[in-house]
């Protein structure tokens, strides 16, 4: 059998990053500069209050004290967005909004609360030294500067400067766009009474979560029967619109396995399926379909979702150019005795502790159990060497909980 490590190499060579693209920046929120930026102007753009209050000459206020009130002529109003920027003369005032432009000759702003607020002559209770609540243009970014970096996560932060510098788009490594396809006759979609045989579909939702999760777009979550005409329709419809499909069921070695017999049993239509040593997630399959990659889980959910964080999803985010593709790994102390099938590399569900460092299984092994893993926190990573692991022992887990 493949081992984990293989597979993962073969999926991660599988899916690469889209050309880099223009985005706007909403759409560029969560994504991954792919050039640095420079700055098109400085920051400030001009010298501006930093205070509601009054612009004035710092020598002409010099001597203000609460008990010896200068009083000044107000001489203009200056709202934030005024165009046209007046001349402060000597002894005068000028009220000024934070964020308005500094009138030239001023070189001092008084706050409001050191004045009586006064709007054709103000009282000045106290000095302001030259330069005081003033905002230098250039002070926080100066025009021609590298202000981000390639590779760096377009989070609020950076969308609020790219704004303010006036770029209405950024470079960036784009979404990648995912088909995900549930095939087996049994499904049904929620909401729709069940008839006898039929059970609900879960793995196209759930898998569809899973890739919005790791920061790609889903494009359609289709559900195919075990009808191979019927799988091939949907892959003509959808495939040309992703740049990676994933199909869950229809690989494993029974006599309705669609995914399979669409592709040939042997793999010779450009997708090989495989034997992958661990559990759960055994059946696997990998290739392309007209150029684009597919990756094909098996169909239990447990299976579908513990093989997408195994092979699916660091590719996805390593692709994407994202930082922590991998989940966290952390060590823990097993709270219990546990064994594990020998030769494969068993990720049983788990309950981390953190603040006590432990670690408990959490649910029976088996792949259908869903409820477990809907519950559970961690993956209990099990060397495929290792078939007990004593209570006590030093276990490596999978944080999910973490990005």
């Amino acid at each position: 059998m493949r081992s984990v490590e293989e597979h993962q190499r073969v999926v991660a060579d599988l899916i690469t990053a889209r050309r880099a693209t223009a985005t706007g920046l909403a759409e560029a929120l969560g994504l991954v500069l792919a050039d640095d930026v420079a700055a098109p102007l400085s920051l400030p753009v001009f010298d501006n209050s930093a205070m509601d209050g009054y612009a004035v000459r710092a020598d002409d206020i010099a001597s203000a004290a609460s008990d010896n009130a200068v009083k000044l002529p107000v001489a203009e109003d200056i709202p934030a967005g005024r165009t046209d920027i007046p001349t402060l003369q000597p002894g005068t005032a000028h009220r000024i909004m934070t964020g308005a432009p500094m009138p030239a000759g001023a070189t001092a702003v008084v706050p409001v609360e050191n004045t009586d607020a006064g709007t054709e002559t103000v009282a000045i209770y106290a000095p302001a030294p030259e330069g005081r609540h003033i905002r230098r243009a250039g002070e926080d970014v100066t025009a021609g500067t590298t202000v981000l970096r390639a590779g760096q996560l377009v989070t609020p932060a950076v969308v609020g400067l790219a704004a303010a510098l006036g770029l209405a788009e950024l470079t960036v490594l784009p979404r990648q766009r995912v088909l995900v396809i549930s095939t087996g006759s049994e499904l049904v979609s929620p909401g729709t009474p069940l008839r006898p045989g039929q059970i609900y579909e879960s793995n196209a939702a759930m898998l569809a979560a899973a890739v919005r999760d790791a920061g790609a777009r889903v494009v359609a979550t289709p559900t195919a029967g075990d009808d191979v005409a019927q799988f091939a329709a949907v892959l003509d419809r959808y495939a040309a619109e992703a740049d990676l499909i994933i199909t869950s069921g229809g690989v494993s070695a029974g006599a309705y396995e669609v995914v399979k017999d669409a592709f040939g049993r042997a793999g010779d239509q450009g997708v090989e399926f495989v034997k992958v040593a661990m559990q759960p997630g055994m059946p696997q399959g990998v290739g392309r379909v007209a150029g684009t990659p597919i990756v094909t889980l098996p169909g239990n959910p447990v299976s579908a979702l513990v093989s997408f964080e195994v092979f699916i999803r660091p590719a996805l985010r390593t692709a994407m150019g994202l930082p922590a593709a991998d989940r966290p790994r952390r060590s823990a102390v097993l709270t219990e005795t546990l064994t594990s099938p020998s030769g494969k590399r068993q990720f049983r569900r788990g309950v981390l502790d953190a603040a006590a460092g432990t670690v408990t299984s959490y649910g029976p092994p088996a792949s259908h159990h869903l409820r477990w893993l809907a519950s559970a926190n961690c993956l209990l990573d099990i060397p495929a060497e290792v078939t007990e692991i004593p209570a006590g022992s030093q276990v490596e887990v999978w944080d999910l909980s973490a990005p």
